[in-house]
């Protein structure tokens, strides 16, 4: 630990979440997140819309962030941001944003991959929460992202799984669409699944070999088998909603078990931290932790505040960057995809 403080400052603008926090060290002083609801009516995010409320949110969240963590502009250490990956207009704001602060305040700039600030926010830290030691596995699950890391350090992780076409939180929201039900419906199937039958509708898994996910065709399976059902019964959605919910959601964390599983047998690695919005489901904590019992793994599961997109994460590794002396050029540029 360093002998004097580091404050980092967190923004985050991968999406259609606006965060900024504020962290010294490894402590959180503050996280505040805005969220777009313009997008409920579109059924999705909408680039454009979403690009432009960041634009609208981003100097009062930052504002608030300060301020609620009690310090000044003048206590900063460093500016960390998202450079990607995301949505290129919303990462273009964060980006610009964090570079002009930067230069204005002459301190240093921390590029953050997204996809490894979902791992290292189990580094952020919190009595209540466990830190994984080295080496672990760790699923990324959210709205765009599939993926099984070995982290073998906080910035020597390798993707050894990874979806083939869709990822696990757009399964969750498309199967909804198909259900009728509002956007974003992966947390309403998550909902309404804790009062179903979780094999009341068998769903067909894909077969795909190695660590790799794919869920197009489970989408696929779940669209023929609700149009089938409701032209023989009209009502068949409204009368089954809770079964069906809970026989979706547990094909797809069967899935995501599965291959966990063939993971650890691979890697001999035991210990599993989860990341990404779409570990907030319930269903995947629950089967995370029963796996402790069933195959003596150790498993790490984030406060709920820190699995959807937010700064605190960013910030965690802006901080571990900082340590290393690891700066960015102020010539840096956003980027839609990205590679670890």
């Amino acid at each position: 630990m360093s002998p004097q403080n580091v404050y980092i400052l967190g923004i985050e603008s991968s999406c259609d979440d606006t965060s900024a926090s504020v962290l010294c060290n490894d402590k959180v002083l503050s996280n505040v997140v805005a969220s777009q609801e313009i997008h409920q009516k579109y059924g999705g995010v909408v680039p454009e819309l979403a690009s432009r409320a960041h634009q609208q949110n981003i100097v009062p969240v930052i504002d608030q962030a300060i301020k609620q963590a009690g310090i000044d502009t003048s206590n900063l250490s460093a500016i960390a941001f998202t450079r990607g990956p995301g949505l290129m207009g919303s990462l273009l704001v964060g980006t610009s944003f964090a570079k002009s602060l930067a230069l204005a305040l002459d301190i240093p700039l921390i590029d953050v991959h997204h996809m490894q600030a979902h791992i290292l926010a189990h580094f952020i830290q919190d009595e209540e929460q466990k830190k994984p030691e080295f080496p672990f596995l760790a699923l990324t699950i959210s709205g765009g992202h599939t993926q099984i890391v070995q982290v073998n350090d906080y910035f020597d992780m390798q993707i050894i799984g990874e979806t083939i076409d869709d990822a696990v939180g757009e399964a969750f929201d498309k199967s909804a669409k198909i259900l009728g039900l509002p956007y974003p419906g992966g947390p309403l199937i998550d909902k309404y699944a804790k009062s179903g039958n979780p094999k009341a509708f068998p769903f067909t898994k894909p077969r795909v070999d190695g660590l790799n996910f794919s869920f197009s065709g489970l989408k696929t399976g779940i669209l023929y088998f609700i149009q089938k059902q409701v032209k023989e019964n009209p009502d068949f959605i409204k009368e089954n909603l809770a079964d069906i919910c809970a026989s979706i959601q547990y094909t797809i964390i069967t899935i995501l078990i599965d291959k966990l599983k063939k993971a650890t047998k691979q890697t001999g690695i035991k210990s599993i931290a989860i990341g990404g919005g779409v570990s907030a489901n319930s269903g995947i904590r629950k089967a995370l932790k029963d796996g402790e019992q069933k195959y003596g793994w150790k498993t790490y599961v984030p406060k709920f505040e820190y699995t959807t997109d937010n700064a605190a994460m960013i910030g965690i590794v802006g901080y571990l960057k900082h340590l290393r002396k690891d700066f960015t050029e102020m010539n840096v540029v956003a980027k839609a995809r990205i590679k670890f």
